[in-house]
C-alpha cells in the first residue's frame, strides 16, 4: 500500500510478539518491520501484577506506539495490548481479547482491530500436592505455555516466572511447599510464553490488515471500518426486535464519511432462540 510501502514499522513490544505481527504486517503494507529494542512495555502493566494497568487497552497500546515513536525518532508504529477474563457472552468460560494498533503521524491515521477468543489457557489457583501441580500443568499445556509460581496470588517477593522446564516446575514447587505449605500457580500470560495468546494476537493483526486495506469511498483514506451496531434483528417467529446486530456503521476517520450495511451477519431473521419475547 502506497502509504507504508518502504517505510519503517516500529512494532511496539519487549514480549516476541513479533514472531506473529511481523510477517503478516510487511506482506500486506510493504514496510519493513523493527522491534522497539529495550522499551520497557511493562511499566504500562503486567499480567502477574507488577504492575497494574492504569489504562484501558486501546490507550495503553496508543502508549506503547508512541514511546515506541520517541524512542526511535520514527512516525509508525503498531502494538497490541491483551485482556484476560469471563467472555462477555458466556460469564462461564474464560476468554482473551487482543487489540492491535496503529498509529501513522505522518498521515494523521489510527487504526485498531480486535480479537476475541474463548481458546485461552487463562487459570491459576493454589495447589498442596505435587500431582495437583501437574493435573494443572498438563491442563494448562505445559511446558509448551509457560507457568508461574509464588506463595499466594498478589505475592511479589517469591514469584518465579516463565517456567517451561518440568525438573525446575518441580524444584520450585517443593521449595515453595515446605516454606508456605501451599503454592499458587497461574499461566504465564506473556505472549512468548503463551503460544495460545500468540495465536489470537495473529488473529488480531490479520483482522488490522483487512481494516488497513478498507479504504473510504469518499476521500480513499485507508481504516474505513465498524464503529457502531444497531440492534433489532427481527425474531424469525414473532418478528419483534431481538438484541441481535441488524446493521454496522462505518465512519471514516479522515473526512466523517458514514455507511450504514444491514444485515451485516447475512441474516435477516433471527433464531427465536435469542429473542427475549420467544425465549424470555
Amino acid at each position: 500500500m502506497r502509504e507504508f510501502e518502504g517505510r519503517i514499522l516500529l512494532i511496539a513490544t519487549m514480549h516476541a510478539k513479533e514472531k506473529v505481527m511481523a510477517p503478516l504486517l510487511e506482506k500486506a503494507l510493504g514496510a519493513r518491520c523493527l522491534v522497539a529494542d529495550g522499551l520497557d512495555t511493562d511499566s504500562l502493566g503486567t499480567f502477574s501484577g507488577e504492575k497494574e494497568r492504569e489504562d484501558d487497552a486501546l490507550t495503553t497500546a496508543r502508549k506503547k506506539c508512541l514511546q515506541g515513536m520517541m524512542m526511535y525518532d520514527c512516525d509508525l508504529a503498531v502494538a497490541s495490548e491483551g485482556s484476560f477474563g469471563p467472555h462477555p457472552l458466556n460469564p462461564f468460560c474464560y476468554a482473551d481479547e487482543e487489540i492491535v494498533l496503529l498509529l501513522d503521524k505522518r498521515n494523521n491515521l489510527e487504526i485498531s482491530a480486535v480479537s476475541v477468543s474463548v481458546d485461552t489457557n487463562f487459570n491459576g489457583g493454589f495447589v498442596d500436592s505435587l500431582p495437583q501441580l501437574l493435573d494443572f500443568a498438563e491442563r494448562a499445556k505445559f511446558p509448551s505455555h509457560g507457568l508461574i509460581l509464588r506463595k499466594s496470588k498478589d505475592d511479589l517477593q517469591t514469584i518465579t516466572k516463565g517456567i517451561r522446564d518440568p525438573a525446575q516446575l518441580a524444584n520450585e514447587f517443593e521449595r515453595l511447599q515446605k516454606m508456605y505449605g501451599k503454592v499458587f500457580v497461574q499461566t504465564d500470560m506473556r505472549a512468548m510464553y503463551n503460544p495460545l495468546r500468540m495465536a489470537v494476537i495473529g488473529q488480531a493483526t490479520e483482522k488490522l490488515v483487512e481494516k488497513i486495506k478498507s479504504r473510504c469511498t469518499v476521500c480513499n483514506t485507508p481504516g474505513f471500518g465498524v464503529t457502531s451496531a444497531r440492534a433489532g434483528l427481527p425474531c424469525r417467529l414473532c418478528g419483534l426486535p431481538t438484541r441481535s446486530s441488524l446493521a454496522y456503521l462505518y465512519q471514516c476517520s479522515n473526512c466523517g464519511f458514514e455507511h450504514e450495511q444491514l444485515y451485516p451477519n447475512q441474516l435477516q431473521f433471527e433464531d427465536p432462540a435469542y429473542c427475549d419475547y420467544c425465549n424470555p
